[in-house]
């Protein structure tokens, strides 16, 4: 889709409603998240972080989403695909400006060209004890990425159309931190396998823009 077209029509997803976790659980590689995400907001000892799902016009006016795979390095989230973003510091205001100052961080995006469109719905993540906060958000320039060398290994583009594609929504084994050679819904994108929290996440902005579009 034409950039200057999708842009015109994004802008609907700020009075709608968001799908919310029943999208979200779609995608969802555990069965008890839901359980899970209540015990973490009755323990209140969970880390916050902030990331961004943010589209961008290519060179040819052509509608992207940019995401990032992650550096191999001893953690939960090693050598995986994710959105921009992380952890809320203390200088942040507030958790959109986190995911805002780390996108510019990771993928070298200004934060005062992203414009934030909508807050979507918390992610609980087990294994790292984050909540997670996604925003979709819009810049109307041509990126000149920048990636974080100690943060990031490659940049991912991702066009509209294989994005919003149904047969990218595949099943794929994998073996996790809570189980092994389990099937778990996931997307191909860009040969690619993002699953977990992730998938998640894209499957809420993913509903999202089939209503928009």
């Amino acid at each position: 889709m034409d950039f200057r077209d999708f842009e015109k029509r994004i802008v609907k997803v700020t009075k709608m409603e968001l799908p919310g976790e029943a999208v979200q659980f779609k995608m969802a590689p555990v069965e008890r998240l839901a359980e899970l995400k209540r015990k973490a907001r009755e323990m209140n000892t969970a880390k916050r972080a902030g990331v961004m799902s943010l589209f961008y016009p290519s060179e040819r006016h052509e509608t992207r989403l940019i995401l990032i795979l992650r550096k191999t390095y001893k953690g939960v989230h090693s050598a995986q695909v994710g959105f921009p973003g992380g952890k809320l510091e203390a200088q942040d205001k507030n958790i959109q400006d986190a995911a805002l100052r780390e996108t510019e961080e990771e993928v070298g995006i200004s934060r005062e060209a992203i414009s934030v469109l909508k807050k979507l719905t918390e992610i609980y993540i087990p294994p790292s004890n984050f909540f997670v906060q996604p925003f979709l958000g819009i810049t109307s320039e041509l990126p000149k990425f920048v990636p974080q060398e100690e943060e990031v290994e490659a940049l991912i583009e991702v066009s509209l159309e294989d994005f919003m594609n149904d047969a990218n929504i595949v099943s794929q084994t994998l073996s996790t931190t809570y189980a092994t050679a389990i099937e778990v819904p996931a997307f191909k994108l860009n040969g690619h396998i993002v699953w977990g929290a992730t998938a998640m996440m894209l499957n809420e902005v993913r509903e999202l823009l089939k209503m928009a579009l």
